[in-house]
């Protein structure tokens, strides 16, 4: 376990879910075009530690081709289930359970007056950044409710010492610090992975949730703060 401060929430945290939320798709040209952006951009997060964690995938990026940028990211997270950004797998595996999970959170986006696209699952965790950022407080709670998946992903980072650890440590130093319970659930789930059962979730869910591609191109990068 990575030890770090106590967790805060300072009036950046919308522009640091915004960075993020970036840096966490898959780095097509729409993306890579970004950076200027965001490297623009970072100055205005206070928290020091923050601006190097962000600024060292930036620069990661920067000294990638197009195509390796590409290729460590599909090894990073498209190879196996232990790193996807589909949070809601972490605690739920491929059961009814997270059908109902992933109907609870579009159902919190449109709550709070956002349409999610129908062309991502809406526990994609850019995604959720983007919306957390438009929406601070709904937002936040979305991301409190995967917190585990967010633990699980972080983890799973840093035991490959991935270069895409540093942006989950910034997003798990801006949630609530967890319960001693939650951690042991979260030790659990790391050692016994998620349910197994292998069910259709369509009673549960769209169609177009179980279908819908994983990789988009990500909305313009703005550096303004949330309301």
């Amino acid at each position: 376990m990575i030890r770090r401060g106590a967790r805060h929430r300072p009036p950046d945290t919308p522009l640091l879910y915004r960075a993020a939320s970036v840096l966490l798709r898959y780095p097509d040209e729409a993306v890579l075009a970004r950076l200027d952006d965001i490297e623009t951009a970072l100055p205005a997060l206070t928290d020091p530690v923050d601006r190097d964690r962000l600024t060292t995938v930036t620069d990661h990026l920067r000294r990638l081709t197009p195509t390796e940028a590409a290729q460590a990211y599909v090894a990073t997270f498209d190879h196996t289930r232990h790193r996807t950004l589909h949070l809601t797998y972490y605690r739920h595996g491929d059961t009814r359970a997270r059908g109902m999970a992933l109907l609870a959170l579009k159902h919190s986006y449109r709550r709070a007056g956002h349409q999610p696209p129908d062309s991502e699952l809406p526990d994609f965790l850019p995604l959720m950044l983007e919306f957390a950022a438009l929406a601070p407080e709904p937002g936040r709670g979305v991301l409190r409710q995967c917190q585990a998946g967010l633990e699980l992903l972080r983890q799973a980072l840093h035991e490959r010492s991935d270069p895409y650890a540093p942006v989950l440590d910034a997003l798990c130093g801006r949630l609530p610090e967890p319960s001693r319970r939650e951690r042991a659930a979260w030790r659990s789930l790391a050692a016994e992975g998620p349910p197994r059962e292998q069910v259709g979730l369509e009673p549960f869910a769209p169609p177009e949730y179980l279908t819908s591609p994983m990789h988009t191109t990500p909305e313009a990068f703005t550096s303004g703060e949330g309301r």
